[in-house]
């Protein structure tokens, strides 16, 4: 197999806007979190996606929050950026701003770390290629995410505790 190339996280950084409709959004007119998440997904999964050159899927969504609402006729602005790329494996960090159509008032709405893994037609894992840190931001975030990636990892076997807790029969 050839060795994979390094790539720089501006390389493969992802922007996307949708306008927020009531269709996606409450009774009181701010965004179905759940429609948020779904935009996020997308936009992680393109990033990750320009990053290795490789089918991709998600393995898990980390750090979710929702700082501000995002009511209807807003238009909203997603952005993602690898963090860290690991073997086969890459944390992508995103952000969600709302943006007053009338006013360009921009607000920070929501911010998500998800991990994503590259995998070939039949399935299987693929290597991706390292991030390269462009500045001492960059390499300070991709230590950050080691730090996670062995938190999550950690956490994967303690989940199945809940799990098969929630799915036994009602009392």
């Amino acid at each position: 197999m050839s060795e994979l190339k390094p790539k720089q996280a501006s390389e493969s950084v992802t922007e996307m806007t949708q306008l927020l409709l009531p269709g996606d959004a409450n009774a009181l007119g701010a965004a179905f979190g759940g429609s948020v998440m779904g935009w996020i997904d997308i936009c992680a999964a393109v990033c990750a996606q320009r990053h290795c050159r490789q089918t991709v899927v998600t393995a898990s969504m980390d750090d979710l929050h929702f700082h501000a609402p995002i009511t209807v006729g807003m238009a909203v602005t997603l952005k993602a950026r690898v963090i860290a790329a690991f073997n086969s494996s890459m944390e992508i960090g995103v952000t969600v701003f709302s943006e007053n159509p009338h006013t360009g008032e921009r607000k920070l709405t929501t911010s998500a770390l998800l991990t994503f893994v590259a995998l070939d037609h039949e399935g299987k894992k693929l290597q991706v290629p390292a991030l390269l840190a462009a500045n001492e931001a960059e390499r300070a975030a991709a230590a950050d995410a080691m730090e996670r990636r062995a938190d999550r990892l950690a956490r994967k076997d303690r989940g199945a505790r809940w799990l098969a807790l929630v799915q036994q029969p009602a009392a």
